[in-house]
């Protein structure tokens, strides 16, 4: 159905006009491939991204009181180590592997954003709407993700809330967008061929055939790249930033000395505490006198008890190997050993308890305070870590006492533990 417009069937000078692109590598081919290329890297970013939320705590950002059921068919599960640090290790490198990806797909469907007139029917509409929350959820997404990378928040609301929220408007867009487009993808590569174009070098570059309403030039410029130089730098380029991301994750240790944009640094010292500190404690304003032989842990529950450090060490202690990650995308595995936590649920008389609420000296900010699920209690490998790597934990890794839970990120990882309250199921 065609609509009337108001504005002048001309269209203004400037990029309104076909002539004004002159690219010749422009085209739907190019556009369905960089889109072919880019849908599987969101996928996965997309996907490990809801996991993340899962592992957080489901429903923990919706609004108050949640949805009233579960958004996922299982619970995050306890007992692989390695889970939360492969889910967001993949979340954050393809997410980093898309950038130049998405930046060339926008590059490439330019002359779409100035079409005129702006809006011709309700089919076109549709994808007008659908390419401006495209392109705009894209842009905050992405952005949002890779200055959260860099602990750096220029910006006064919740990232994760935010985050999260933008990423339903993003994929909601994107699968309008996609089967609006589905056809047009169809007949770039029926007529192109998905791979013939990059056969041939730049004396046999030409412009794809010229179609109304298409992103082909009017007017082209001779070429200055072929299409398979184009592709091949961008390709060249996100490989290369992810193989930095991957070098801050405990899988890849080998290619460390790469991460140039790692957020904690790629050298840590030789010392059995030098490893990724996510939070200091100068920066929570937790002190040595908050810390010092005056400690008590407080357990909560049937029983109440309180008890020190060198009473914990008393008790039968444990040693993992086990990893720390974080949502920025870095993880760490190291030796911790510590009293497990289901020896302090039976100590506090809940032996079978359903939950604990651990809470930190930390007094002020985020993730002060922790709930842990009964299977995250009940696993072998979940610890109060009172040492790491031999010695004992120094204070910004938590001394002294710190939750180390198989799979949890990081945050959840309580430091600086002062009281434990287990409930019964």
């Amino acid at each position: 159905m065609k609509l009337r417009s108001p504005l002048p069937a001309e269209p203004p000078p400037g990029p309104t006009r076909p002539e004004f692109w002159k690219s010749p590598l422009r085209g739907p081919w190019l556009s369905s491939f960089l889109g072919s290329l880019l849908l599987p890297f969101i996928l996965i970013c997309a996907t490990t991204g809801f996991l993340s939320q899962l592992a957080y705590g489901d429903n923990s950002f919706l609004p108050e009181g949640g949805l009233g059921f579960s958004i996922y068919p299982f619970d995050w599960p306890a007992g692989w180590p390695l889970l939360y640090a492969l889910t967001q290790g993949l979340h954050v490198t393809s997410g980093v592997i898309a950038i130049p990806l998405l930046f060339a797909k926008l590059w490439s469907v330019m002359p779409k954003l100035f079409e005129w007139p702006p809006v011709r029917s309700l089919s076109h509409l549709l994808e007008r709407l659908s390419l401006a929350l495209l392109v705009g959820g894209a842009l905050f997404v992405f952005f949002t993700g890779l200055m959260n990378i860099q602990l750096f928040y220029p910006w006064s609301f919740s990232f994760l809330v935010a985050h999260y929220y933008a990423a339903f408007v993003f994929l909601a867009a994107l699968t309008l967008h996609v089967a609006l487009k589905y056809s047009t993808v169809r007949r770039s590569f029926r007529e192109q061929g998905v791979l013939r174009p990059l056969k041939y070098g730049l004396k046999q570059t030409v412009p794809e055939p010229y179609r109304e309403d298409s992103t082909t030039a009017l007017e082209p410029a001779m070429p200055t790249v072929s299409r398979r130089m184009m592709l091949g730098t961008i390709g060249a380029t996100s490989a290369g930033l992810g193989l930095m991301m991957f070098g801050q994750t405990t899988f890849g240790d080998t290619f460390r000395r790469f991460a140039l944009l790692a957020p904690r640094g790629r050298v840590y010292g030789d010392g059995p505490n030098d490893f990724q500190v996510n939070k200091t404690a100068e920066a929570v304003n937790v002190t040595p006198d908050m810390t010092g032989d005056s400690w008590r842990l407080q357990l909560k529950g049937e029983k109440t008890g309180s008890f020190s450090r060198e009473q914990l060490l008393a008790m039968p202690q444990y040693t993992y190997d086990l990893p720390i990650a974080c949502v920025e995308g870095w993880s760490t595995t190291q030796t911790w050993t510590g009293v497990r936590l289901r020896d302090l649920a039976a100590l506090a008389g809940v032996p079978a308890a359903s939950s604990v609420l651990v809470k930190s000296l930390q007094e002020a900010g985020s993730f002060r305070e922790a709930a842990l699920s009964d299977t995250q209690l009940d696993d072998d490998k979940s610890l109060l870590a009172l040492r790491v790597n031999g010695v004992d934990i120094s204070m910004d890794h938590g001394f002294p006492a710190r939750i180390i839970v198989p799979a949890l990120p990081g945050v959840l990882n309580t430091k600086w533990v002062s009281s434990m309250e287990f409930k019964a199921a």
